[in-house]
């Protein structure tokens, strides 16, 4: 964070106080000497972004292929070194400039995948563990109580918050949470996603990638997004504050 002064107004009073203020770079990720996309995110845990942004965007299956990470922060630079097939240059004509904060980029149509996935599972949580998760989720940001101006997404099992990340956009939030997981060999299946932000279709293609049944979310959901849980069965919690949540798919693991 940096701190700036700025001109406080309150009501007719105006004081001069210094304020924190997220920071925000363009990373630019090169994966075999090519240069791939540019990110603009919070500079933490930017090896858990890289991770997952690659896996969610569908170029690894496992951390493992991802063979080196060096960050030059002088030049923003992440230097991956990586094996895999994705990694094909007809892929630029590809990208997809998402929703999110930052002009996020995928390389793939999120609702390519409606029907190729669908979530096969029995797993089932207590509202009022989702509903207590998220009040825990919303107070673990130091940084967004000082500045709120930052993202956050957590993975959970069905009672705890087991890794917590922040970003300026809650696409790379959710990256770095995934990216983490995939480093700790944490498994999907039995887990649930809580993102502070709304939940559009390259949200819940990220959630569908993983295999994760349950997304909770502060936000609401856009129309892309239930079609393509509904059609998933993938369960989506929103709005989910104090007593209240909407369940906009798959209620049954919702007890």
């Amino acid at each position: 964070m940096e701190k700036f002064p700025v001109v406080l107004i309150d009501q007719d009073k105006r004081t001069t106080v210094e304020v924190p203020v997220s920071e925000e770079v363009p990373l630019t990720l090169e994966v075999n000497g090519k240069e791939l996309a540019t990110l603009l995110a919070t500079p933490k845990h930017l090896k858990n972004l890289v991770t997952g942004f690659l896996f969610t965007s569908g170029f690894i299956r496992e951390a493992a292929q991802v063979k080196d990470i060096h960050i030059d922060q002088e030049r923003w630079k992440a230097e991956i070194t990586a094996e895999g097939e994705g990694f094909a240059d007809d892929l630029v004509f590809k990208r997809i400039y998402t929703s999110g904060c930052g002009r996020g980029v995928i390389f793939y149509n999120p609702l390519d995948l409606l029907n190729r996935m669908k979530i096969v599972s029995d797993f089932q949580v207590k509202s009022e563990s989702v509903r207590g998760m998220m009040k825990a989720f919303q107070k673990q940001s130091e940084e967004h109580q000082l500045t709120r101006g930052i993202h956050s997404a957590a993975l959970a099992s069905r009672d705890k918050l087991m890794i917590f990340r922040d970003d300026i956009g809650r696409h790379n939030a959710i990256d770095k949470v995934i990216g983490e997981a995939l480093y700790s060999h944490i498994e999907f299946v039995d887990k649930i996603l809580f993102t502070s932000g709304r939940i559009s279709s390259e949200i819940l293609s990220k959630v569908l990638r993983c295999r994760m049944p349950v997304i909770a979310a502060i936000g609401a959901p856009t129309n892309q997004a239930v079609k393509l849980a509904r059609q998933a069965e993938l369960t989506i919690a929103g709005l989910v504050r104090g007593s209240k949540m909407f369940v906009y798919s798959g209620e049954e693991r919702l007890f």
